[in-house]
C-alpha cells in the first residue's frame, strides 16, 4: 500500500515541506505576490515622514530604521524572486547611496500592474514587452527634464545642493547644517578622477553634549581618546606606526629568579631599560615625534617616550590603524626597531582636545585622503 502513496513527477525531487508550481496561474503569480509584499514592507516608510521598522535579526539584535537598504539586508529574504528586488536595492545603494525605497516601490508596483494585465489574459512577454518600451519612452523623455547639474564636484555649495535632497529623507529639519558638514567633508577629500572617490575616506565621531550647529569637520581624523604620556600637543611632525605596540618581548619558557639583596633587585631590570632606552632613542634620532601604536604601551617604554618628549597614540582597531596609516601616508612597521625613512609619515598638527567632557585625538594633515565629521547632539536619537 505504501507503494502507492509516495509522490510522483517533481514533487518526489523536493525535501518535505517544498512546494512546485508550474503554469501562468501558479508560479509567475506567486512569484508577482511574494515581490509585492516585500514593496508592502518598505513603501510605508517612502520619504522624510514615512515610518520606522522595528526588525529583530537572527541573532536578536533589534533595528529601529526607515532605511530599506538595512531592512532587506536584516530581513534575510528568501524568495528567489523577492531576492532580484533585493539584488536591485543593493546595486542602487552601491551606485548612488540613495533611492533604494523607490526601487522597491516601484518594482513591487510594476509587478502589480503586471499582475493586473496577466489576469486579463495579456501574455507574460507582451507585458515585458510593453515595459521594455516604456523604459526607452521614459529616458527618451528624462533627458530633457534635467533642472539642475553639478559641474564642479569640488564646490561646497553645489555639493550641499546634491545631498540636501538625500539627507532630508532621512533628517528632516536638519538636512542644511548635515548637507553642508557632508559637502565639506567630500570636498576635502574628492581625488582628481571624481569616479574613484572611496566612500571610506569620510569617517564620522559623535559626541554628545551641544546642538548639531557646533559640529565641524576635521581634514584629517578625529579619535575619541587622549594620547598616552605628558606631550599633548605637537605640529609638523613625523609619524611612525607600530602594528604590534611598543615593548620588548618576553621569553617563551618561564623561569624563577631568587633576589637575595636589594642591589640584585636594582640590577635586574636594568638591561631591560637599557634595551628600551636604545629603541626609543633611535627612534627620536630618526626625527620621528609622534609614535601610534597597535597594540600596548608598556610603562617603561612610556617613561622613555616621555623623556625625549615623544607623543604617544594607542589605537586598539586595526581597521583605524589602517586609515591612520592612510591618513599620515605611513607604513605599519612590524618589528621592533627605528623605522625607515620611506616607512615614516607626516602631520601638520596632532593636539588633545576636550569636548563635552570627553577628550579627542585630533590629527590634522596636509592634502588629507582622509576627512571626519564631529557630530553633537544632546540626544542619541539624533546622533
Amino acid at each position: 500500500m505504501s507503494m502507492f502513496q509516495q509522490q510522483m513527477g517533481v514533487q518526489s525531487l523536493l525535501k518535505d515541506g517544498g512546494k512546485h508550481f508550474s503554469g501562468v496561474d501558479e508560479a509567475l503569480l506567486k512569484n508577482i505576490e511574494a515581490c509585492k509584499n516585500l514593496a508592502q514592507i518598505t513603501k510605508s516608510s517612502l520619504g522624510p515622514y514615512g515610518m520606522n521598522k522595528l526588525i529583530i535579526n537572527h541573532l536578536g539584535k533589534h533595528f529601529v530604521t526607515s532605511d530599506t537598504n538595512t531592512m532587506v539586508n536584516e530581513l534575510e529574504v528568501m524568495h528567489p524572486a523577492a531576492k532580484l528586488i533585493v539584488m536591485a536595492a543593493k546595486a542602487q545603494e552601491q551606485e548612488s547611496g540613495d533611492g533604494t525605497n523607490l526601487c522597491v516601490s516601484l518594482g513591487g508596483e510594476l509587478l502589480q500592474r503586471a499582475e493586473e494585465l496577466l489576469k486579463e489574459g495579456i501574455h507574460a512577454n507582451d507585458v515585458y514587452k510593453g515595459y521594455e518600451l516604456a523604459r526607452d519612452k521614459a529616458l527618451e523623455y528624462l533627458g530633457d527634464q534635467v533642472c539642475w547639474s553639478c559641474e564642479d564636484l569640488r564646490s561646497v555649495e553645489q555639493l550641499t545642493k546634491c545631498v540636501k535632497t538625500a539627507i532630508a529623507s532621512k533628517q528632516l529639519g536638519f538636512e542644511g547644517p548635515i548637507a553642508r558638514l557632508v559637502a565639506e567633508a567630500c570636498a576635502k577629500v574628492m581625488p582628481p578622477k571624481p569616479s574613484n572617490f572611496d566612500v571610506d575616506s569620510i569617517r564620522v565621531t559623535k559626541v554628545f553634549g551641544g546642538n548639531l550647529n557646533s559640529s565641524f569637520v576635521v581634514e584629517g581624523m578625529a579619535i575619541a581618546r587622549p594620547t598616552s604620556g605628558v606631550i599633548q600637543s605637537k605640529e609638523k611632525v613625523k609619524v611612525a606606526v607600530y602594528a604590534e605596540g611598543i615593548d620588548l618581548g618576553s621569553t617563551e619558557t618561564k623561569g624563577t629568579v631568587l633576589l637575595e639583596n636589594a642591589e640584585q633587585l636594582m640590577n635586574f631590570t636594568k638591561g631591560e631599560e637599557q634595551k628600551m632606552d636604545e629603541f626609543i632613542k633611535s627612534i627620536k634620532d630618526v626625527g620621528v615625534e609622534v609614535v601610534v601604536s597597535g597594540g600596548s604601551i608598556s610603562d617603561i617604554a612610556l617613561h622613555f617616550l616621555n623623556k625625549y618628549k615623544i607623543m604617544a597614540l594607542k589605537i586598539s582597531s586595526k581597521f583605524e590603524l589602517r586609515r591612520i596609516c592612510r591618513t599620515v601616508g605611513a607604513t605599519s612597521i612590524i618589528r621592533t626597531g627605528p623605522p625607515l625613512p620611506e616607512e615614516c609619515g607626516y602631520l601638520e598638527s596632532i593636539k588633545v582636545e576636550e569636548i563635552s567632557s570627553q577628550k579627542f585625538s585630533i590629527l590634522k594633515t596636509r592634502d588629507s585622503k582622509i576627512a571626519t565629521i564631529v557630530l553633537r547632539s544632546a540626544s542619541t536619537n539624533v546622533l
